[in-house]
């Protein structure tokens, strides 16, 4: 399994689990005031709404939380006054990363996510210095223990404008699509009642820096120093990791 797909698998657990301590409804409500504030509050004509959404009701957010916070977007309730940042740095062996952030204090959080870098030995870039390497896709994280076998997978992904399917080891399928067919992909897998792990509009790299266990040790230490941030929302990065390091240093 490639070290992206397993690190978004890993994240996708631990957020669940994140959701008991609360701090991660407040993120999810962001995400969805953000998203209705850019695309409108109507679900169907956006689809990173739906997203957001979805990965809300995953975690068991209650619906009155969600329609207040697309209300908030929107402008129906005052409280959606909040700003959306983008770093980009280098940890350690060169891996790009990028954090987006959603805050109502730029000062505040620009010198946080600075301070997490140099602490552990990042360094924060000049805006385009790594947005370059990677592109916003759909991705689907399938468990192989679904009813249908790979060539019916691959033939209704295809169909619904899918760009690939890959086999990621013997736990899951990784579907990646345009954001365009994002939607659709999600409707169709539903129809055809296929369980999703995981269904996100996440930044994929098109390039990835091999780790040694070391050298993990320190990306992941500066990546879940920046997550632990209250106003950071996301961070993506470019590393690759043998599966066996990753399990350790996850399990840890």
């Amino acid at each position: 399994m490639s070290g992206h797909s397993k690190w978004h698998s890993i994240k996708h657990k631990k957020g669940k689990e994140d959701a008991k301590r609360g701090q991660l409804f407040s993120k999810l409500s962001q995400k969805i005031m953000i998203a209705a504030r850019e695309g409108g509050g109507n679900i169907d004509m956006n689809p990173t709404l739906a997203t957001a959404v979805e990965n809300a009701r995953a975690v068991s957010m209650p619906m009155e939380n969600i329609k207040r916070a697309i209300a908030k977007g929107t402008g129906e309730l005052a409280g959606g006054q909040l700003d959306q940042l983008s770093f980009e740095g280098y940890g350690d062996a060169g891996v790009a990363i990028i954090v987006e952030a959603v805050t109502d204090n730029r000062n505040r959080t620009t010198q946080e996510v600075r301070h997490v870098f140099t602490k552990a030995g990042g360094r924060l870039g000049e805006s385009g210095s790594v947005a370059w390497i990677f592109e916003k896709k759909g991705v689907f994280l399938i468990p192989r223990n679904t009813e249908i076998d790979e060539d019916g997978l691959l033939e209704l992904a295809l169909d619904a404008g899918a760009d690939d399917l890959k086999n990621e080891g013997d736990d899951y399928w990784e579907i990646v699509t345009d954001v365009k067919h994002f939607r659709a992909l999600k409707e169709s897998l539903d129809a055809a009642g296929i369980e999703t792990e995981s269904a996100d509009l996440t930044m994929v790299p098109k390039n990835t820096v091999r780790l040694e266990k070391d050298q993990a040790k320190k990306v992941f230490r500066l990546v879940e120093a920046l997550e632990d941030l209250d106003d950071v929302h996301d961070v993506y990065a470019n590393f690759d990791v043998p599966d066996e390091i990753m399990e350790e240093l996850a399990s840890n």
